[in-house]
């Protein structure tokens, strides 16, 4: 027991430690948590990356379109998939007729799509497989565009549309 004059009788358990560890670490876990909830919010505008994988953002990525200079020609695209499937199996038909100066008509009923498939070359060899080119035409409401491709012959006998590109008109 420590006795100061003037004061009352006060009793120590050893030297002063500090605050005790158990009461410690909560209050200090608190202040953390607290300080990052205070930081995320305000800190949000600096974070770099992408998190649409992480909200399940069902969002297409925007682009803009840059216009050619003028004199520049436009680069030619190819017709939507679901419409080049249609061309494919008419160019494959054609081709298994084996027939000159021939075309085969070909339409995509859910886009309204049309066009025909002509042969345009004679058959060649490649690879070792038979091969051929055709152009491919496709008409969409009134605008009209053209395909060029190569197909050639597999071992079952049946032909495969190995390219498609735009057409060049020469």
């Amino acid at each position: 027991m420590l006795r100061v004059a003037g004061t009352k009788t006060r009793q120590y358990g050893g030297l002063y430690s500090g605050w005790a560890s158990s009461r410690l670490w909560p209050r200090l876990c608190r202040g953390l948590a607290f300080a990052g909830a205070l930081a995320l919010p305000l800190g949000g505008c600096s974070l770099s990356g992408q998190f649409d994988s992480l909200f399940g953002s069902d969002k297409a990525e925007q682009t803009g379109t840059i216009t050619p200079p003028p004199g520049a020609k436009a680069v030619a695209q190819l017709p939507p998939d679901a419409d080049l499937a249609y061309a494919r199996a008419a160019a494959s038909a054609v081709l298994n007729r084996g027939e000159k100066d021939t075309s085969m008509p070909w339409e995509n009923p859910r886009t309204g799509t049309r066009g025909t498939v002509t042969p345009i070359a004679s058959a060649y060899t490649q690879d070792g497989q038979t091969c051929r080119d055709f152009l491919a035409s496709f008409v969409s409401g009134s605008s009209q565009s053209w395909v060029q491709g190569e197909a050639c012959k597999q071992q079952q006998g049946d032909w495969e549309v190995r390219s498609l590109k735009p057409w060049k008109r020469s």
